[in-house]
């Protein structure tokens, strides 16, 4: 117990110092002792929360400080503690803690299997009344509690001291994303702080199986569920080889940027494309085919591909680079990393769709069995691209009218 209690205090100092830092804005210092407190409480994590109190049980700790809701998760198994996560759930002003608890709980154990204990630390009769629904759908006797005494309070109090954390963490990372952006609006003289970035990449291999991709960032980091991919297809609709990338990058904005008429997506406050002088052409004659003025940057990868030696390019203005150390070009860093992994990502996950899809996966009317008859007759989707109706009316299952869609899917002009 002494542990911890030094433990506490030197989280508690650690706390105090970071909060200091950030309220005289050195944002950089602040950071610092963000990551110590992070790495403190993992330490004491271990030292303190494995106990002979629980053998399988999941802790909920839900903590509200500065305007944010935090709910720590902690996992028990077998006795020993295999680590915790932090949650920030959207929810309405107005609702209680325990209900909040309550709509968290019953969503989280949706799509998985609870253990037969589960710990909170608010209790109200709404979040008690989960215990026998958990059961009935698992099947097996579920038992929620909060206790308010003992081992196990114990272990609710360490859980409630790891939200608050993890919410001192949020707010810190959430001021400086605020202040970078803050330093970009000036650095690209936009009219205000972004608080939609879009970052759009290309991926292919030699030409095949390309794709476009946007990734989106904000005041809270990226906001991973507006990512939007898209297939390259060429004027005929099927999937482009060319492997042009100022086209398919036409193609990408064309198709993204026509929503914003439908005011189906929101409108960015500043773009980046990977890519240089060519690329930003490329994206402008788009922009402004559709009457749009958005800021635009591209990114340049340098002369010799290496980070830091980054060039970035504006319409109207001379090339220009940061210095290697600059925290902007760190930041812009990861914005185009994010994008380039998603796209990598997409174009992988493309191919290998290709290389176990069938060219008889695009005739209407022919599902897994039908596919299945003709490859056991004719051996491979070739040899059915150049089989004639008669042969394909062998085949116990293909009526004349399938055999007909057969062939002409692969005759017709």
């Amino acid at each position: 117990m002494q542990r911890v209690l030094q433990g506490n205090k030197v989280q508690k100092m650690l706390s105090d110092k970071m909060h200091e830092a950030s309220n005289r804005t050195d944002f950089e210092t602040a950071a610092f002792f963000r990551d110590r407190i992070k790495a403190l409480s993992q330490i004491q994590m271990i030292q303190d929360i494995n106990t002979h109190y629980i053998e399988d049980a999941d802790i909920f700790a839900l903590v509200q400080h500065g305007g944010q809701t935090c709910v720590q998760i902690f996992f028990f198994r077998q006795g020993c503690n295999y680590g915790n996560i932090p949650y920030f759930p959207a929810h309405s002003e107005s609702l209680e803690p325990a209900d909040i608890l309550e709509s968290f709980i019953g969503q989280f154990y949706a799509g998985r299997i609870p253990p037969q204990t589960i710990l909170v630390s608010h209790s109200s009769p709404e979040v008690l009344d989960l215990s026998p629904i958990l059961s009935e759908i698992h099947g097996k006797k579920i038992k929620i509690m909060a206790p308010q005494r003992g081992g196990r309070a114990r272990l609710i109090t360490r859980a409630l001291e790891n939200a608050k954390l993890a919410i001192d963490r949020r707010i810190l990372e959430k001021t400086t994303q605020h202040k970078t952006l803050k330093e970009l609006q000036i650095l690209f003289d936009l009219e205000k702080s972004p608080e939609r970035i879009e970052i759009y990449d290309n991926s292919h291999l030699q030409g095949t199986n390309p794709y476009g991709v946007m990734v989106v960032a904000g005041s809270d980091g990226f906001i991973k569920q507006a990512y939007r991919k898209f297939a390259i297809k060429n004027k005929e609709n099927q999937p482009a080889f060319g492997g042009d990338d100022f086209e398919m990058m036409r193609e990408v904005f064309r198709r993204r940027f026509a929503r914003i008429e439908q005011e189906e997506w929101a409108v960015p406050d500043l773009i980046f494309v990977d890519g240089g002088k060519g690329q930003v052409s490329a994206t402008l004659e788009v922009l402004n085919e559709l009457g749009l003025e958005i800021p635009l940057v591209g990114v340049g990868k340098g002369p010799n591909r290496n980070a830091g030696e980054e060039t970035f390019y504006r319409k109207g203005q001379a090339p220009f680079n940061l210095p290697k150390n600059h925290p902007l070009l760190f930041f812009i860093q990861r914005l185009r990393d994010e994008s380039h992994r998603f796209a990598i990502g997409t174009h992988r996950a493309g191919r290998t769709k290709n290389l176990t899809s069938s060219p008889l996966d695009q005739i209407p009317g022919i599902g897994g069995k039908r596919k299945k008859l003709l490859l056991q007759h004719f051996g491979s989707a070739k040899a059915v691209s150049q089989a004639g109706i008669d042969d394909l009316l062998q085949i116990e299952g293909i009526s004349s009218s399938i055999a007909k869609i057969i062939y002409n899917h692969f005759h017709e002009a």
